[in-house]
């Protein structure tokens, strides 16, 4: 496969992660749109709480269909073959990227429950073991710092500015 081809290729596939980006965020947009739908209406708003997001939803909407109309047509049909390699490609080279997310989402996930401290803890030793050196240094470093930023933190938010951090259940 020559170098024109490959980078032939490569386009393809980044239109077809523009398509499909463009496809999650009208799911995202349209499921925002409904939201927007239930809120309540009060006896002093014409329009009603909604009308303002379902406007600007809606709008978005429009132009995400317009776009995913424009991305299929601009789609080469020989681009779709080489989409799964190049995806899979580009998940390899953005793995530490990914875990850091998964990371964060877990994070999120399981501060109510078991609380900022030991979430905010168990987040930062993970995140940092993983992405620092793995020296006996770097590691005591990380676990300093985990400690500092997660009971410290928790301390400062409780004592000084009377503020309570989640406690978990």
């Amino acid at each position: 496969m020559s170098e024109l081809d490959t980078g032939a290729s490569r386009q393809g596939a980044g239109e077809i992660a523009r398509l499909l980006s463009y496809v999650a965020l009208l799911a995202v947009s349209a499921g925002l749109f409904l939201e927007a739908r239930a809120m309540p209406t009060s006896r002093f708003e014409i329009l009603g709480a909604g009308a303002f997001p379902m406007i600007v939803h809606g709008c978005l909407s429009l132009l995400l269909v317009v776009s995913i109309i424009g991305a299929l047509r601009r789609i080469p049909a020989a681009a779709y073959a080489g989409f799964g390699a190049a995806a899979a490609t580009w998940l390899r080279e953005k793995r530490l990227v990914l875990v850091l997310f998964a990371c964060l989402a877990l994070y999120v996930a399981a501060m109510p429950v078991i609380g900022y401290p030991v979430a905010t803890l168990l987040f930062l030793i993970v995140v940092q073991v993983t992405l620092a050196p793995k020296t006996r240094g770097a590691i005591a470093t990380a676990i300093v710092l985990s400690l500092v930023f997660s009971f410290g933190l928790n301390w400062l938010f409780a004592e000084v500015f009377n503020v309570f951090l989640p406690r978990g259940h």
